[in-house]
């Protein structure tokens, strides 16, 4: 299973002093020798990574690049332009905190964007909800990869098995009885299987994210067709404490152990 580390908290920080450090392109160098791919979401309003950011890793870094970006014409024109490996559409809204669902699929508004990535030799693949819906969609659409979102597991994750219901962190909707978390959880791991055995039965290739740590990713790494995980803020969180080259080290560590090593 391959590992896509999302760069984007390295921006965040820097922007949040408006300061070159830490260097967006640093930690690139540094996670594309224990990954497989890095990961930058550009936002249309700039508000963590930037262009250039884009532009030295593509330049300097040897490293499969993922661009994560909004099914915009002004950002598909830049990702033709630029040309990174792969861009992933994802849904954007300016005043979230970050990506709070699957992209709504639209067939007329998405086919001539993913034409045009496409005829620029850069692989598409749309971040959706597990659905079979919208994995037929996908199909329709020509994408090579689906990322399946994964933030509705890692909630009920975290709600079930932490103590975060007690804390001001809390999702109100997923302030239930155990016994109903259990069966939502369990409901919840079902359909992102489903999806990821359709998806592949279909030929697309299959990744997962939003909301994955050390402690769930486990649960998600054991789904067979998923081939790529991509994970960001807490394998950063993470380095605060035991630097980048340990967090991703143990993140593979922990998707290897669930995927491969027998209970």
């Amino acid at each position: 299973m391959l590992l896509g580390v999302n760069i984007d908290h390295i921006a965040v920080l820097r922007q949040a002093r408006l300061v070159d450090d830490p260097n967006v392109l640093e930690a690139a160098l540094l996670a594309s020798k224990y990954c497989e791919q890095i990961t930058l979401h550009i936002r249309e309003d700039l508000r963590h990574a930037q262009v250039k950011d884009l532009e030295d890793i593509l330049n300097h870094c040897k490293s499969v690049v993922n661009l994560e970006c909004a099914a915009d014409e002004k950002m598909i024109n830049l990702a033709c332009k630029m040309r990174p490996n792969r861009v992933t559409l994802v849904p954007e809204k300016r005043e979230e905190l970050t990506t709070e669902g699957g992209l709504k699929l639209e067939i007329s508004k998405l086919k001539p964007l993913i034409k045009a990535l496409q005829k620029a030799q850069i692989e598409v693949s749309l971040f959706i909800e597990a659905n079979e819906e919208d994995i037929l969609k996908a199909k329709e659409l020509g994408a090579e990869y689906i990322e399946l979102h994964t933030g509705k597991f890692a909630n009920l994750y975290n709600a079930l098995f932490t103590n975060i219901l007690r804390t001001p962190f809390k999702i109100p909707e997923f302030d239930l009885p155990k016994f109903e978390l259990s069966k939502l959880f369990e409901k919840e791991l079902l359909r992102l299987e489903k999806a990821a055995f359709k998806a592949d039965e279909l030929g697309l290739k299959v990744a997962a994210g939003h909301g994955l740590n050390y402690q769930n990713v486990g649960f998600i790494a054991k789904i067979k067709p998923i081939c790529e995980l991509n994970i960001g803020q807490s394998i950063v969180a993470k380095s605060v404490f035991i630097g980048l080259e340990k967090a991703i080290c143990l993140m593979k560590e922990r998707i290897f152990e669930a995927r491969y090593v027998k209970d």
